[in-house]
């Protein structure tokens, strides 16, 4: 275990209002099209609410320009700057493209650990993952055959191979992983975006979904890692590179293709702090739902040290918004 600060109370209750401001921003988007402006909306928002946390932060898992969008950028300081010094990872919004084409399961995402034991993927944008939930802690390994893990998480869940699901991002450099599945006779939910949604899924009981496999972005796997360490479940990663700038960026950087990442080299902590907030409704949360005057959303609050887990569903008014923040919500002038 690396030296770290460890915070001393729970945070995770201030950082979720971080994510329900970026929800509430970005939530206005949906459907119109604008990746960018719904991005630059939560940025705004989310970065608005980062600096009232009593934390010494430092963005390590920041925007990257991997979709030339906003960036809460890499390096960049937040919180009150009189707390625990800690690592902060943020996602404003993890599936722009579902929230611009108006899909479901969009989320505001922010994680925290001790300063110094979040990874740093650098300029390699893109990792293979595995992921289980706390049935399956300590039973996968990402160097072994597809079907042998399929194998184990069978086993740990008390189902049939063919009972097992298998949720995946849908993407062509998924195809050969997506046959090994089939031909060890499981099912696959494909996705198209949020991979992160995806991974927590397969963690929570009740959602039809018993493991994540498949090759999506490194920023999320990292969140990903802090999301599952706090639940208990696990994860295993192993950079994946695009083509030959990404091996020169990587040989470059000090970053390893061979190596197999596990959830304590992803998150190096057993203090883990992770908010999500739904933007579009999903598997696992309620989107932004509109009211008079006002919005209702719905997060997940975790701790890993606790192992609390709270579900949070908040009512929100927009003139007591405006008054606390000063950032512009809209009101309706008959109010």
């Amino acid at each position: 275990m690396r030296n770290e600060q460890v915070p001393d109370r729970n945070i995770a209750m201030e950082l979720v209002r971080t994510t329900e401001a970026a929800a509430l921003a970005a939530a206005r988007w949906m459907g119109r099209g604008d990746k960018n402006a719904s991005d630059q909306a939560a940025v705004d928002a989310m970065r608005l609410m980062l600096d009232t946390v009593s934390m010494d932060g430092v963005i390590v898992i920041g925007e990257g320009e991997k979709d030339e969008a906003p960036m809460l950028y890499n390096g960049e300081r937040v919180g009150s700057q009189d707390g625990p010094q800690v690592d902060v990872a943020v996602d404003p919004i993890d599936g722009t493209r579902l929230l611009a084409l108006g899909r479901p399961g969009a989320l505001a995402v922010v994680a925290v650990s001790p300063r110094g034991t979040m990874y740093n993927p650098g300029d390699v944008f893109y990792m293979e993952k595995i992921a289980v939930g706390p049935a399956a802690r300590g039973m996968i390994d990402l160097s072994a055959p597809v079907v042998w893990n399929i194998q184990q998480v069978a086993r740990a869940n008390d189902l049939a191979v063919e009972e097992v699901t298998v949720v995946m991002l849908d993407r062509d450099r998924n195809t050969a992983l997506a046959d090994q599945v089939r031909a060890a006779g499981s099912r696959i939910r494909f996705i198209s975006d949020g991979d992160v949604e995806g991974a927590i899924s397969a963690a929570l009981p009740g959602r039809g979904v018993d493991m994540l496999l498949g090759i999506g972005g490194s920023p999320e796997g990292v969140i990903t890692a802090c999301a599952l360490k706090s639940m208990g479940g696990d994860i295993q990663a192993r950079m994946w590179a695009r083509d030959d700038n990404d091996r020169k960026v990587a040989a470059e950087q000090g970053i390893s293709f061979d190596q197999v990442l596990t959830i304590d080299d992803l998150v190096g902590s057993d203090d883990v702090f992770f908010a999500a907030t739904g933007i579009t409704t999903g598997d696992m949360l309620r989107g932004v739902e509109y009211v008079p005057g006002g919005a209702q959303s719905e997060s997940l609050v975790m701790r890993s040290r606790s192992g609390t887990m709270r579900r949070i569903t908040t009512d929100h008014r927009w003139r007591k918004l405006q008054s606390i923040s000063g950032d512009r919500y809209a009101v309706d002038e008959r109010e």
